[in-house]
């Protein structure tokens, strides 16, 4: 991937961007930029992926969102240092809910978010990864779901993560606190696809292409109705998809798609 117009959001207290913006062609790369802290996901590093995604999901020009990071680490959840400087309640209830917000912004965003896992991912960390619509992996990453192993059930990323895993295999996680590996990972659902850490890159592109080459109106409609199917009766979910293919069907992209492939060529899309 070439990146270029790189933007930055940091912190009123530091010269260190929290998070490093890239846009190239369709595509934003954002990338935490804590790795001394393990790219915890403090007050700051919240709010800051919080005004980019909210940024980007305005931008229709943008049809691919990649989360990555710098260092070790992936993301290892909260900043534990700082919710123990923060022990009233009024400050964790806000946390947990600047949390929960910037990962339902990732799923009712447009875009496809895709976490690129270089490292560990705990935590909340691992709530990342198991947000983002898809995630990549180095054969070197681990996983777990920790909090168990400080007196802390990981109630929240518990959300996440047992919408990608079985119920048992996550409650495994969820009350050992144990790692799992990238390939245990791959097998289980939490993330799609493994690589060496030195193919991560060529890997990640691979699957941008792949997306990149549908009709935008296509994948933006898939992943609305995907997620909001999930949660209705079997009755309902069949009726609402009905809905939506019948609205699809209306749309320019898929006369084109049709068309093109009747005549055995290329289609090209309009977003329409």
């Amino acid at each position: 991937m070439t990146n270029s117009n790189p933007i930055t959001s940091a912190a009123p207290d530091s010269k260190d961007p929290l998070v490093i913006r890239e846009n190239s062609n369709g595509v934003v790369i954002l990338t935490l930029n804590r790795p001394k802290q393990f790219n915890a996901l403090s007050v700051d590093m919240l709010s800051a992926m919080q005004t980019e995604l909210d940024s980007i999901a305005q931008d229709s020009t943008v049809r691919v969102v990649v989360i990555a990071a710098n260092g070790k680490a992936f993301c290892a959840g909260h900043n534990l240092k700082e919710m123990r400087a923060n022990s009233d309640k009024a400050f964790h209830q806000s946390l947990f809910e600047q949390c929960s917000q910037m990962m339902l912004t990732i799923n009712n965003m447009p875009q496809v978010v895709i976490a690129k896992v270089q490292g560990i991912a705990t935590a909340a960390g691992c709530q990342l990864v198991a947000t983002c619509d898809l995630a990549v992996a180095a054969d070197s990453a681990k996983f777990a779901t920790s909090g168990i192993n400080v007196g802390l059930f990981c109630s929240t990323p518990a959300v996440a993560v047992s919408r990608n895993l079985s119920s048992k295999q996550a409650f495994e996680m969820l009350i050992t606190g144990e790692f799992i590996d990238a390939h245990t990972a791959l097998q289980q659902g939490l993330i799609n696809r493994v690589t060496p850490a030195d193919q991560l890159d060529d890997t990640l592109q691979s699957l941008i292409d792949a997306i990149t080459a549908k009709s935008p109106i296509a994948v933006t409609t898939g992943k609305n109705m995907f997620y909001k199917q999930l949660d209705m009766s079997l009755e309902d979910a069949y009726d609402y998809a009905s809905e939506v293919m019948v609205a699809n069907m209306m749309a320019d992209d898929v006369a084109e798609g049709i068309d093109a492939f009747i005549e055995k060529r290329h289609p090209v899309w309009t977003g329409r």
